[in-house]
């Protein structure tokens, strides 16, 4: 065999390995992408998990010292928010418009789960006769994801209560409503009612558009508060849950006496909001170097085996000869 056809012999099998490796690496590149699409949708939810802020919720052990701190980190925190009987238990901010708290969380933070706010043009102190509150609909009964499950009337009549904090006092709520409308409905995001009778006109609308209602007193003497997020059964449908502030503050009959791991998961989400301020370009490096040093390293097991079998195969010959 002359030189020439070695050396194309020793090309092929050059641009043959080159080719397998960059099919490799492409392989491995997408799985790798893959999985950080998958861990990087369970930080989202993570970081929106209720759970993040429990250090922070107004308790009377702490005298909402905890609260206060929190309101240091951001100014724009001024209430705190439960439901009964759900992961609905969150701080409540207000931005200077709506689309402050969109993408961006209690503690003033870039998030896509965003925050739990009170609609600019409504009072913080709920002296208004009407506020409206909004949350992402998420899955993992995140921010306001659970909202869509009052449609169904059990879970309606099993939730009746919650508590409202703000004015450094806890409030009840009674929810009274749950009513499904659209986005663009202007009779029902409706702030700022000044005269009675707009008010008990507003009121009556509401429970006329009500799925569900609770027979309970609510006259325009009242303070409501609207709980909105988008729904799932329509494309600009949202999912409204109203209640009223009252003076009485009920016991939570859904508590349960858990392990208390907050500590834990904040620190875990810690981590996670470190990750999230990495690049993109940084985190592709990250999780791709790994797999691309297996890949080398595999490659090279690969040819050191075909050089070992081809050097043995000439020794066969030349002893054969």
């Amino acid at each position: 065999m002359n030189m020439a056809a070695k050396a194309g012999k020793k090309t092929i099998r050059l641009v043959n390995g080159i080719v397998d490796t960059a099919v490799m690496i492409m392989v491995f590149l997408l799985i790798a992408v893959g999985f950080y699409a998958i861990w990087d949708s369970k930080q989202v939810y993570q970081a929106a998990n209720a759970v993040r802020y429990e250090a922070y919720k107004p308790t009377e052990e702490n005298e909402g010292a905890s609260f206060e701190d929190l309101k240091s980190i951001n100014p724009d925190v001024f209430a705190w928010l439960e439901v009964y009987g759900s992961n609905i238990n969150y701080p409540v901010v207000q931005g200077g418009d709506n689309m402050r708290y969109v993408n961006t969380n209690a503690e003033g933070k870039y998030s896509l789960s965003g925050a739990i706010f009170m609609d600019s043009r409504c009072s913080s102190d709920f002296s208004d006769f009407s506020s409206i509150l909004y949350g992402h609909h998420m899955e993992k009964s995140a921010m306001f994801g659970e909202i869509g499950n009052f449609a169904d009337k059990s879970y309606f009549e099993e939730r009746r209560y919650g508590t409202l904090y703000f004015g450094g006092k806890e409030h009840g709520l009674e929810f009274f409503a749950f009513l499904h409308t659209d986005a663009y409905d202007d009779t029902v995001f409706k702030t700022n009612i000044a005269k009675k009778e707009a008010q008990q006109a507003y009121l009556d609308k509401l429970f006329e558009l009500a799925m569900h209602t609770r027979e309970i007193s609510v006259t325009s003497n009242d303070r409501i508060v609207l709980l909105s997020t988008c729904s799932s059964t329509s494309t600009n449908g949202r999912d409204i849950l109203v209640g009223k502030i009252t003076g009485e503050v009920h016991g939570d009959p859904f508590e349960k006496n858990e392990p208390d791991d907050s500590k834990i998961t904040l620190a875990v989400d810690a981590l996670a909001d470190l990750w999230t301020q990495i690049p993109v370009w940084m985190k592709a490096v990250v999780i791709a170097t790994p797999l691309m040093l297996l890949i080398l390293l595999l490659s090279l097991i690969a040819n050191n085996k075909k050089r070992h079998k081809k050097n043995n195969t000439n020794t066969l010959r030349k002893g054969d000869e």
